[in-house]
């Protein structure tokens, strides 16, 4: 393709919104163990078929009383029995105590709980020393959830706080969606997989592994199909292992130089482009279509820009796949720590370092160094920048849009 005849930049909200029309949820869900369910999207709504607590139970060690009979503070009243968790007690007597404990149930005419530490015990009886009123340290039958609340929706990415409401709920198998399977394939000449020889201008492949674990965090199952040399014979046998996937990524081959030949080699193949080249940096050769029917997305074959776009991208398109509610995500903003200078027409992801202020603010400090092969800076830095088009100059302490690479275990 002469430059004549290359397409406009296609604005990055247009790219992404073109992206996820065509990505509908996966048909199809499982079963899985609770033990198991962390990290998976819940397919039906969690609805509790019984009550938590199942009964009045005490919120503390301590003593179970009629407050009426308590009324009149440091006259000695018996110990009429014990009552430890999963204890089955019986109603309290008239004119005495019930020794219990945290958990355990509160007996029938008891209606408060007076701590241990406000009483003085001489063997079987028991003076209180500061009352309580009534439903005082009392946890109500039913106080977290009751049978027939909806406690989770369909949709969520499962925590351990859902393992553990759903364990509480005794629903030791829940129905989640089925992970899409994403057909990973790196493309070049160039490009060998870690511990095979390299040669004298070679380089090792990270975008291959990079992508695998990017899916993986972000709920898939990776397929490595390997790497296509760049020849047409190569690049549709190896993209023939994507039959039955849902998804195909490619890296590299996505450009307009002589050499990238992912778009001419599979168009033969059943491949249908509809969209490349977009208005952002790193990442402008991103190529979206489809291979006989499965959604495709050809990602830049620099490190960083590969990632940059699977972020942007791949992730949500993964979301769409597993039915997942994201929900609109507000966004974050810091403090710059560095001037920059005034932007282009692209919109500009910048890898930085985010720290606090001696105030205590977020603060964003972008690397001077930003070229797209420096997978290091990637590593090593804390999130993005968010440069909109033709931004103007930001001075230091302004506030700028950044994105973050996830949170807690899941960090991308």
């Amino acid at each position: 393709m002469n430059v004549a005849a290359r397409p406009p930049l296609r604005p990055l909200d247009d790219a992404l919104a073109a992206l996820l029309a065509h990505a509908q949820p996966l048909a199809g869900t499982e079963a899985v163990a609770t033990f198991d369910a962390d990290g998976r999207v819940l397919a039906e709504d969690l609805v509790s078929a019984l009550q938590v607590p199942p009964q009045d139970n005490s919120a503390m060690d301590g003593y179970a009383v009629r407050r009426a009979e308590i009324a009149d503070e440091g006259v000695p009243l018996p110990v009429s029995q014990r009552i430890p968790a999963g204890a089955a007690p019986q109603p309290l007597q008239p004119g005495t105590v019930a020794r219990i404990f945290t958990g355990a149930p509160v007996p029938e005419g008891a209606d408060a709980i007076v701590i241990q530490e406000d009483t003085e015990r001489d063997g079987e009886t028991v003076t209180v020393r500061e009352g309580a009123r009534a439903g005082t340290y009392v946890r109500r039958a039913g106080l977290d959830f009751a049978a027939g609340d909806v406690l989770v929706r369909a949709g969520r990415v499962l925590t351990a706080r859902d393992i553990g409401l759903a364990a509480a709920m005794n629903r030791p198998w829940l129905s989640v969606r089925r992970r899409p399977r994403v057909a990973i394939m790196p493309t070049g000449d160039e490009v060998v997989m870690p511990g095979d020889p390299v040669g004298p201008s070679q380089i090792v492949s990270s975008n291959g592994l990079a992508l695998a674990a990017f899916v993986r965090a972000c709920g898939g199952e990776p397929v490595m199909l390997g790497v296509a040399a760049d020849n047409q014979s190569s690049l549709q046998e190896l993209a023939a292992g994507a039959a039955g996937v849902d998804y195909l990524v490619t890296t590299g081959g996505a450009s307009v130089g002589e050499h990238d030949l992912v778009r001419d080699a599979l168009t033969p193949a059943g491949l249908e482009i509809d969209f490349w080249r977009i208005a952002m940096r790193p990442g402008k050769p991103l190529m979206v279509g489809r291979l006989r029917g499965t959604p495709m997305l050809g990602l830049p074959g620099n490190p960083v820009s590969s990632f940059v776009c699977a972020l942007l991208f791949l992730r949500p398109a993964l979301e769409r796949l597993l039915g997942v509610d994201a929900g609109a995500r507000p966004p974050l903003t810091a403090r710059l720590a560095a001037p920059l200078a005034a932007n282009d027409r692209r919109q500009d992801y910048l890898r930085a370092r985010l720290g606090r202020g001696a105030d205590g603010e977020l603060e964003a400090t972008p690397f001077g160094r930003q070229d797209s092969s420096m997978m290091s800076l990637l590593a090593f830095a804390d999130g993005l920048v968010v440069r909109k088009p033709n931004a103007p100059a930001a001075a230091v302490g302004e506030r700028v849009e950044i994105m973050t690479f996830g949170s807690g275990a899941v960090a991308l």
